[in-house]
Parts: structure tokens; sequence; C-alpha cells
């Protein structure tokens, strides 16, 4: 399952349009999940000062994972209320929001369907 992620709500989301080995039966239609977070002041002070010395930013890393992960199933929620046990050809945008910048929208869309 190259490209797929299951989870313990068995509904199966791939960026792919289709998945190998399981035939579309039924398309329900487009499903979306957003998250918005918030930037904190003190992770944002550490992380300008790993900006400046390098390195990677885990705190900033570790909201992204979360709010991707999110996102995700917010969709496969919606999957999952329309009857629906897949999702398929996922896209994953990134939006900095907000007037000074300080919120991060992350949103997945994708095509809700029955296998």
């Amino acid at each position: 399952m190259a490209g797929q992620y299951k989870d313990a709500c068995g509904i199966i989301v791939s960026t792919t349009p289709t998945l190998e080995g399981h035939p579309i039966q039924e398309y329900l239609g487009v499903v979306t999940g957003e998250v918005i977070v918030g930037a904190n002041l003190f992770r944002d002070f550490f992380a300008n000062i790993r900006d400046i010395v390098g390195g990677r930013s885990g705190s900033y890393e570790r909201i992204l994972s979360d709010a991707r992960n999110q996102a995700i199933e917010e969709l496969q929620a919606e999957c999952a209320s329309r009857g629906g046990n897949a999702v398929v050809g996922i896209d994953l945008d990134y939006e900095v929001i907000g007037d000074s910048g300080s919120m991060l929208m992350v949103s997945a869309s994708g095509t809700a369907v029955k296998i």
C-alpha cells in the first residue's frame, strides 16, 4: 500500500487517484478537513534562536505534524459520514493566516469513495 495510510477508523487515504487492487465502486464527493493553530510566543522565540544558530525547529515540526494529522482525521470522519471507506486524490495545503501571520492553517481535501 505505497502512498496509502489507514488508521484505526479503517478509512484508507491516498494521494493517488486510484487504489491498486481496490476498484472504486462509488464516488461520494469532495471531503475536506481544516485545522488552524496559533503560534506560541515562547516557541516562536526559541524557533528564532534555532534559525540563527542553525538546525531544525522540533516544536514547529510537531505542531505541523499534529495539525496535518488532525486535518486528515477530519477528512476521514467526513468520508465515513457519507458512507465511504476511502479518500483518494488527497491534497494537503499549508497557509499562514492572520494579521500578523501568527496562525497556520492546514487543509486536506480529497474525494470520498466506496471501494
